[in-house]
């Protein structure tokens, strides 16, 4: 199991040292705890550590990452082997759609203004936007894509996404539009959601082509990974006002730097990815590796396979 310091322990290790003989280690023993394993639970999600500790993976056969992007984790020799690489499906749709869903309101019904005027002592009346209406864009048609896409439906709003492939009569988002064809279908989006994975085809998607393109009053939340967009672009086109604002979970460089323009930009929402880790989160992830452990100790098939070519979970 590799993990990092300061990281808590799985609440269930007990549980999983009973399943198996299991090895703990930080990045910098990887290599030396790798030989003869035959599973690796990375429950230091974000760590680039395999690829350095590769050669000595003499007995691999399957990776387990506990987070929903695997893209820190994917290199060349990984993808071409018969490792199999699973991941944390379906732990964090729901509690990120509510945060989307929050983002949205947030910024329709002016409450950031409203704090701030708060904290400024300062009475003014001011006319929030109607959310029942407005059109979102969700970027991302996986399991965080869709719960976001029905949240928003029942807010009232409507709907489309935006993946690999183009279709009608989705069961979640109606149309889905072309990802690599952004450009000409934000131009009348109030709100544009990314919740997509981070891979070659979608790494900087939203450049500022696709900001450009974006009405006035539109709002940016991204979800997914801080690299889906070019962030000077986006500091660019708020001060420009190319758009109205920005609710960011999620940053190409974390923590996000303390000389940020995004720290004291008023039009950007800054969290510190933290959109899916409602409480009990970590518990929920453990869970859901033990659960799938005992399915490879019985020789079942697992479950959330990655399609380690396109990196993510097919048909989520």
């Amino acid at each position: 199991m590799l993990t990092a310091e300061g990281t808590p322990a799985p609440t269930n290790l007990a549980t999983l040292r009973e399943l198996a003989e299991v090895t703990e280690t930080e990045a910098a023993g990887l290599a030396d705890a790798l030989p003869g394993a035959e599973v690796l639970f990375i429950w230091d999600f974000f760590s680039g550590a395999l690829a350095d500790a590769w050669p000595a993976a003499d007995s691999l056969r399957w990776v387990h990452v506990a987070a929903a992007g695997v893209d820190a984790i994917l290199f060349d020799e990984l993808r071409t082997s018969d490792v199999v690489v699973t991941n944390a499906r379906g732990v964090f749709d729901a509690p990120i759609a509510e945060f989307v869903a929050a983002s949205v309101l947030a910024h329709d019904k002016l409450l950031h203004e409203s704090k701030a005027q708060q904290r400024a002592g300062a009475w003014r009346h001011r006319e929030p936007r109607r959310t029942a209406g407005s059109r979102a864009l969700v970027v991302g048609t996986g399991g965080i894509g869709r719960a976001c896409a029905r949240l928003l439906r029942a807010l009232g709003m409507e709907v489309r996404g935006a993946g690999r492939v183009a279709r009608e009569d989705d069961a979640d988002f109606g149309t889905v539009v072309a990802s690599d064809d952004l450009v000409a279908h934000v131009g009348d989006v109030d709100h544009l959601i990314l919740a997509a994975p981070l891979t070659d085809r979608t790494r900087g998607l939203v450049g500022r082509e696709v900001l450009a393109a974006l009405p006035s009053h539109a709002h940016l939340v991204n979800v997914g990974r801080g690299a889906l967009v070019d962030e000077p672009a986006l500091v660019d086109a708020l001060r420009a006002g190319a758009l109205a604002a920005a609710s960011l979970d999620v940053f190409a460089v974390e923590p996000l730097p303390a000389d940020h323009p995004f720290w004291s930009m008023p039009t950007v929402h800054v969290s510190a990815h933290m959109s899916g880790d409602v409480v009990g989160w970590r518990d929920a992830l453990a869970e859901q590796f033990a659960d799938n452990l005992r399915r490879h100790l019985a020789g079942e098939p697992l479950a959330n396979p990655v399609d380690k070519t396109s990196g993510y979970v097919p048909g989520s």
